[in-house]
């Protein structure tokens, strides 16, 4: 059961276990921005901009945390004077004690995280990423243990970082059975003679370790190990995980049309004056949908090769867009950047709600902070109401 107590390194440290920031990519700026991790939390805010008017509203409620998506210092800068946006909006946190923490491309293709929030807000099933993360590298250590020594060793190896699979640590296999061996001149044997053959009734312990490990978890292996001379060994294993996390996501939804599925996206995401666009015959049958969370163009070529009959994401250019639609590939459904990137907020606002109980009360900030703010009325555009 949760403490009756939270801190602001707890939530940081639940927050960087579900998106990791080693995730991000290199030129993004995660993490803890502002806050005493040993100050008590007992409010967080979730908003997908560190603008001024958010920052009013968290502190305006009474929240020590607030977690936005959008890093509030992406490049870096010389000061943060309250005469500009950022400033205000620092000094807003800073004066009332609210903590400022960024998750931002380490959210965007962890499972909970942007992509896969928006992905089950527009109703996709069987999700798979449309450019799957690369597994980590994986070795498996065998290594044959003195049965009153295996819990030593086995021990050393968790410890050292030895069988980790997903949410579990500590985990290993074993299985009884006799190990054989005579030592010979020279040998320091911690078991039997020299020139006498013995057999010791043994483990066979079996571990997963990420191949980066490797050297770590033998010297830990080795450093525990009774016997002078241990036999193990390591073998470098194919990758067995079926990816999880990765770039976008790709799934299945209730045969529909592309006309049905777009009111389906408008009414599923928080209204914008951006709205959404379609680029795409109305009555094109829908199955197979690809998304992703905030700018996707740079996805446009990969979506081409995939099964997909309409690719969702938000900030498509002109060129792009229009060179896309001429090969023939899926429709395009183009949605406010802020609407489809809020979707994760009540996602993350449950995982927080779920893992720390009734010590901190949570909250998905109201203020619309997408720039657009109204869309004036063409009747001459094409399909405009006549």
């Amino acid at each position: 059961m949760p403490s009756s107590e939270t801190t602001l390194r707890d939530l940081v440290d639940l927050l960087h276990g579900w998106y990791p920031p080693a995730t991000a990519e290199s030129w993004d700026a995660v993490g803890l921005v502002l806050g005493d991790p040993d100050a008590k939390v007992s409010k967080v805010m979730f908003a997908v901009d560190p603008t001024e008017a958010v920052a009013r509203e968290a502190v305006e409620w009474g929240a020590d945390l607030l977690v936005v998506h959008h890093p509030m210092f992406l490049k870096a800068v010389h000061g943060v004077p309250a005469t500009t946006p950022k400033g205000r909006a620092l000094a807003t946190l800073a004066m009332a004690s609210c903590a400022l923490l960024t998750a931002h491309t380490n959210a965007d293709q962890a499972e909970g995280g942007v992509s896969e929030s928006l992905a089950l807000a527009l109703g996709l099933s069987d999700l798979r990423p449309i450019l799957s993360a690369p597994a980590a590298a994986l070795d498996k250590l065998t290594v044959f243990v003195p049965v009153d020594a295996a819990q030593v060793v086995r021990a050393a190896l968790a410890e050292a970082g030895a069988g980790r699979i997903g949410d579990y640590d500590h985990a290993s296999f074993s299985t009884p059975g006799e190990g054989r061996f005579r030592p010979l001149a020279g040998a320091q044997p911690s078991i039997g003679q020299v020139g006498v053959p013995e057999v010791v009734a043994e483990e066979r312990v079996e571990v997963v370790v990420e191949r980066h490990l490797r050297a770590r978890v033998v010297h830990a292996m080795l450093r525990a190990h009774p016997y002078e001379e241990p036999a193990y060994d390591v073998v470098e294993l194919a990758d067995p995980q079926i990816a999880v996390t990765g770039t976008g996501r790709i799934g299945t939804v209730p045969r529909t049309t592309l006309g049905e599925f777009a009111e389906t996206v408008a009414a599923a995401l928080p209204a914008t004056a951006h709205g959404v666009r379609v680029a795409g015959d109305p009555d094109r049958p829908v199955r197979r949908v690809a998304l992703c969370g905030g700018s996707g163009d740079f996805l446009l070529d990969t979506v081409l090769g995939t099964d997909a009959d309409v690719y969702v994401t938000s900030d498509l250019r002109h060129h792009p867009a229009s060179e896309f639609v001429e090969k023939g590939g899926p429709a395009l459904v183009d949605v406010a950047h802020w609407a489809a990137e809020w979707t994760w907020l009540p996602t993350v606002e449950a995982r927080v709600k779920a893992a720390r109980g009734d010590t901190v009360e949570t909250r998905v900030s109201t203020t619309c902070t997408d720039p657009w703010t109204f869309r004036p009325n063409h009747p001459e555009a094409p399909g405009a109401p006549r």
